[in-house]
């Protein structure tokens, strides 16, 4: 297999920093020797590899936005979006993986938790020693997040909890669970540790897509938790959970190029080896509009994320630009994945290419963290001044 030389057709390398280039070629190579050569097997087995979790802790990929004192890398946003690109290089279920614990469940207990909370979960999550997961989707509210049926109600020792959700990414896997509740009325946070009586994540099975991920149910009967376990800080309401979809989303946005990347890589790699009339296939017009609609995709895609992690690093970001990116560069990563599967030909649909792999991870990816749909009315909306969601 031919060693990955990016895809830099602008010359970005030139716009990041020594860090930020220092840790996306780190976690270049990690993917390259770690991720690439077992990915396959596990997306088989419709598993996930769970021996890339160490190893992703001592990079410091988990919550490494976060404060060092609790055990996190402290990147800038730009950085933390190189991870994510190079994560999903190798599959969208490892970028997954990370980006729940990072943003769905550090996040939300770094911006919302009590210090006690920080200062016990953060440190074992960044480490690798708790895995979290985040309980908003349930299986009737998805796009309606508001509709939630999962109630808290308060008695005197804590809060007992009632509901379902789904789709959740490492709920079977999870030490700890950020799940989000109405409690008179009223969205809520609370955290809810594995094993409490009432609590249970089946795996979800039967998967098409993100087969090397784990997803999962959440199903509370009557679950006991003390009072302690709710978030305290940042007030109530939807816009809590909204918040922590927000920082998911643009890592997902960064995490689509990688995507993209390695559908480009091989399409082009193919191209040029692939010997039909008697010539490479890349020598005929229409197999290098294919190629060039697509580097051109990804280079924009590219630009476009850079200047996104830049306004957030200067905290002027507003999550109307974060579904912007997300809406743009999963819509395009799943065109470029489906031209690189046609450049492949019937070779396209063999595991022996990354390209099918990618192409079925996308679908879920364009649909999980908002919907293609929700993001252009998000969009829509901002520029109009008008809602259009129902």
């Amino acid at each position: 297999m031919l060693k990955f030389q990016g895809v830099d057709y602008l010359n970005m390398d030139s716009l990041l920093s020594e860090e930020e280039l220092l840790v996306r070629n780190t976690v270049r190579e990690f993917v390259d020797d770690n991720v690439i050569p077992i990915i396959e097997k596990h997306a088989r087995a419709a598993t996930f590899p769970m021996d890339l979790i160490p190893k992703m802790a001592d990079l410091g990929l988990f919550g490494s936005t976060l404060p060092a004192k609790y055990g996190c890398a402290e990147m800038n946003n730009v950085a933390y979006g190189l991870v994510m690109q190079e994560l999903e290089r190798g599959d969208s279920g490892v970028r997954s993986f990370a980006s729940v614990q990072s943003s769905l469940v550090m996040y939300p207990i770094y911006a919302y938790g009590a210090e006690k909370q920080k200062d016990y979960w953060l440190p074992r999550l960044a480490k690798g020693e708790a895995i979290g997961c985040f309980g908003l989707t349930e299986p009737d509210y998805g796009s309606n997040p508001g509709g939630m049926i999962t109630r808290a109600e308060e008695v005197s020792d804590g809060y007992i909890i009632n509901g379902a959700k789904m789709w959740i990414t490492n709920g079977t896997l999870a030490d700890v669970a950020v799940v989000w509740a109405k409690l008179n009325g009223v969205v809520n946070g609370f955290l809810v540790e594995k094993g409490r009586k009432g609590f249970s994540a089946p795996e979800m099975k039967g998967k098409h897509s993100l087969r090397a991920s784990v997803t999962s149910e959440l199903i509370f009967q009557d679950v006991h938790i003390p009072k302690e376990n709710i978030l305290p800080n940042g007030g109530e309401g939807l816009k809590l959970p909204l918040s922590c979809l927000s920082q998911a989303r643009y890592g997902i946005a960064w995490g689509a190029i990688g995507a993209a990347m390695a559908c480009y890589d091989s399409a082009l790699n193919y191209a040029k080896s692939r010997i039909q009339f008697d010539k490479p296939i890349a020598s005929f017009q229409l197999t290098q509009e294919k190629l060039v609609h697509m580097l051109s995709e990804i280079t924009k895609a590219q630009l476009l994320c850079l200047q996104l992690g830049r306004l957030k690093d200067a905290g002027k970001v507003r999550f109307q630009q974060v579904s912007f990116a997300k809406r743009n560069n999963v819509w395009h990563a799943l065109q470029i994945a489906r031209e690189a599967r046609s450049i492949l030909g019937a070779n396209g649909i063999l595991d022996e290419y990354p390209v099918m792999r990618h192409a079925a991870n996308l679908e879920s990816v364009i649909t999980y963290e908002g919907t293609h749909e929700m993001h252009t009315l998000i969009v829509g909306e901002d520029i109009t001044g008008i809602a259009a969601f129902v």
